[in-house]
């Protein structure tokens, strides 16, 4: 299995920070777990909640449990909100599924990790993840 590298994690990283100062987003943290749920790289911006780191990788820890982005995650759980509380139960709360969580695929389509932020709109934590990934030369996959 190939993973989302510690030099293509850097790159999301710093890209990803840099569309949230081009866009005076809210002090954000980033997550980037490689294929196995395995942190590879965070950062945390001065002022970021101290929750956000949190918040970012069960962004990202659901999108690879479920195989699909946080966004989607979102939809689903609105519609049966009790089996989403019994999965977060069993995944020890590590599950959040609000937008901001992004599948990284590679050039075959392979999951080969997942970026979580935390830090502005759901909507502006996943704009974020798109740039950084789509920076590394990685394919993001967002969720419907």
């Amino acid at each position: 299995m190939s993973n989302v590298t510690l030099a293509e994690a850097d790159t999301i990283i710093a890209s990803a920070l840099a569309k949230a100062r081009e866009n005076s987003f809210e002090p954000l943290t980033v997550v980037v777990l490689d294929a196995g749920g395995h942190l590879v790289a965070a950062k945390r911006e001065d002022d970021s909640g101290i929750l956000r780191y949190e918040i970012a990788f069960g962004k990202a820890y659901g999108a690879l449990g479920f195989g699909f982005g946080s966004r989607t995650l979102a939809g689903r759980a609105a519609k049966v909100p009790m089996f989403f509380t019994a999965v977060s139960a069993a995944a020890e709360g590590r599950i959040v599924p609000v937008p901001g969580g992004v599948l990284v695929r590679n050039a075959a389509g392979r999951v080969v990790g997942a970026v979580g932020i935390s830090g502005d709109t759901g909507d502006n934590d996943e704009a974020a993840a798109l740039r950084g990934i789509e920076a590394a030369g990685l394919t993001a996959d967002p969720g419907a």
